[in-house]
């Protein structure tokens, strides 16, 4: 059946301006790490996409990597640009990234401007578009001067490859540093992808930290990994079971899920009970949580395995407001920095392999 976008697609999404740009994206974003590779029925893939779209999603982020296999994500949503999105190209913001393992050689990972605009090609080829909304640089490269990481992400705007350049999983000090090579070579960073859940806050750390250094530079954020890897559930309230991320080792240590803290997590997930919320609702509200000063969070990236579970997680914006107690509570429930294996950008040797 050929698809029609919902006509009322924007009047329940909340949308932030990034930064000091002129772009604005949904509280909720769409991310395709998982899901949307080979291994997840194309019918299926469609009817996330569709009821995401139709409730005001308008941003699509996937990677080179995203699969399984590296590539497949991006080539299977070339397919539904094709069959479903092309006539509403204008209304989406499309991002993808480079940095991880790609191809053999020397050349095939990182943040070289070999590897970047390659893999860059290789992306906009895979997805059949002319363009993307944004690209990242997808993890600080150890041994490539920063210069030429941002100069191909320069190139990558100037060529009309890309709109905005970004980065992700940078520490403050090299996002500042990142910023300023940009604006000089007059291309502004937009956006920041940071891990950052209530589990992982290593976002808020440091002098300055990652929101303060991205407020002096005008470009706004975009969490990953908002629920901790599927910790910030139900998943895990009862135990670690069998076909979870935990139990399969996959992102998320299962010897780290120490008794202690699940209890943790039991905890948070009575914070959300109280608040009329799911754990995982709750995670997601407190990532773009009122503050004073206005949220440091532009948007909260999440996944989705069914249409069930994307419309559960989106109605997390209809409560953002917290009170000094919950906020409080969920301080000493999530006291421990180290409780997911969530990325950590100390030293980049450590990053994980996807976001």
């Amino acid at each position: 059946m050929t698809y029609s976008a919902a006509t009322n697609r924007y009047e329940s999404m909340h949308y932030r301006r990034v930064g000091r740009s002129g772009l604005k994206l949904p509280a909720i974003s769409l991310g395709l790490w998982h899901n949307f590779g080979d291994d997840k029925r194309f019918d299926e893939q469609r009817a996330i996409l569709r009821r995401a779209f139709d409730l005001g999603v308008n941003h699509f982020d996937l990677a080179n990597n995203y699969g399984p296999p590296d590539g497949s994500a991006e080539k299977n949503f070339g397919r539904h640009l094709q069959d479903d999105f092309k006539p509403y190209r204008d209304e989406l913001v499309i991002s993808t990234k480079a940095g991880h393992y790609m191809w053999p050689g020397p050349n095939g990972e990182w943040g070289s401007r070999k590897y970047l605009i390659s893999s860059l090609d290789q992306s906009l080829q895979r997805m059949g578009l002319d363009y993307v909304d944004i690209f990242y640089s997808h993890r600080p490269d150890p041994e490539t001067p920063m210069e030429e990481t941002m100069g191909a992400l320069d190139y990558a705007v100037r060529s009309g490859k890309a709109l905005y350049a970004g980065i992700s999983s940078y520490t403050p000090e090299q996002t500042l540093e990142a910023a300023r090579i940009l604006k000089d070579l007059g291309t502004p960073l937009l956006i920041h992808q940071p891990s950052y859940s209530m589990l992982n806050r290593w976002t808020e750390n440091g002098s300055p930290n990652l929101y303060e250094a991205l407020d002096q530079v005008g470009a706004g954020s975009i969490a990953f990994s908002p629920l901790a890897q599927g910790l910030l559930t139900d998943r895990y309230l009862v135990g670690i079971p069998a076909d979870s991320r935990a139990a399969k080792q996959r992102f998320l240590s299962k010897s780290a899920l120490t008794e202690d803290k699940l209890d943790r997590v039991r905890g948070l997930n009575r914070i959300a009970a109280g608040r009329g919320q799911s754990l995982a609702q709750m995670a997601i509200a407190w990532i773009l949580r009122d503050q004073p000063e206005g949220s440091p969070v532009t948007s909260a990236l999440v996944g989705a395995s069914s249409v069930k579970q994307l419309e559960d997680t989106l109605s997390a914006i209809n409560n953002l407001a917290f009170t000094g107690e919950e906020l409080t509570a969920i301080d000493e429930f999530a006291a421990e920095p180290d409780i997911t294996q969530a990325n950590k950008p100390v030293n980049v040797l450590s990053i994980a392999t996807h976001s």
